[in-house]
């Protein structure tokens, strides 16, 4: 009835384990030593390869952006109590919002390469915030740094007045 195989059953199952290790390195393990290869050989090329600092394009490229990014700062100082403070009373008119004070240069706001300037609007909210937002998309008269926000009592009324300050930072020239 059953005949007997010519293989013994140990044989068997050594042929079949071994068998299945080949199926399995072949399906699963061959393709990621493959890889490990291919990364070990780009790794080394990209190692001999010159730096990508020493390639002009790319610092051409890195200039250009550094000029885009200083010409955001850009501001004239000598002329800011002058032109760039008429230019800015004029957005804040537009909106009804007060160009209510301009304090006097302070060194302490100045580093070597840059300077700060602080001015103070006084109007209702919204109007301050599209003054703000039209200063963000102006030239030439620096970067805003920071915006405050002050509700203050005024002496003679209960009444109280909204003052936003805005500092500006600029490259000093």
């Amino acid at each position: 009835m059953l005949e007997k195989s010519p293989i013994p059953k140990k044989y068997a199952l050594v042929l079949g384990v071994t068998l299945l290790a080949v199926v399995c390195y072949k399906l699963a393990l061959e393709k990621t030593v493959e890889a490990g290869q291919q990364y070990r050989q780009l790794n080394v090329q990209l190692n001999s390869a010159a730096s990508l600092t020493l390639q002009p394009d790319y610092l051409i490229r890195k200039w250009k952006n550094l000029d885009s990014v200083l010409a955001i700062y850009k501001a004239d100082t000598a002329a800011f109590r002058s032109n760039t403070l008429s230019k800015i009373a004029i957005v804040a008119e537009m909106q009804n919002v007060k160009l209510n004070e301009v304090p006097t240069d302070d060194p302490i706001l100045h580093t070597e390469r840059f300077i700060l300037q602080r001015l103070d609007f006084e109007g209702d909210f919204f109007a301050l915030t599209k003054v703000l937002n039209q200063l963000q998309v102006a030239n030439n008269i620096g970067l805003i740094r920071s915006v405050d926000y002050k509700s203050i009592k005024k002496s003679s009324s209960p009444d109280q007045k909204l003052v936003m300050q805005v500092y500006f930072e600029m490259i000093g020239q």
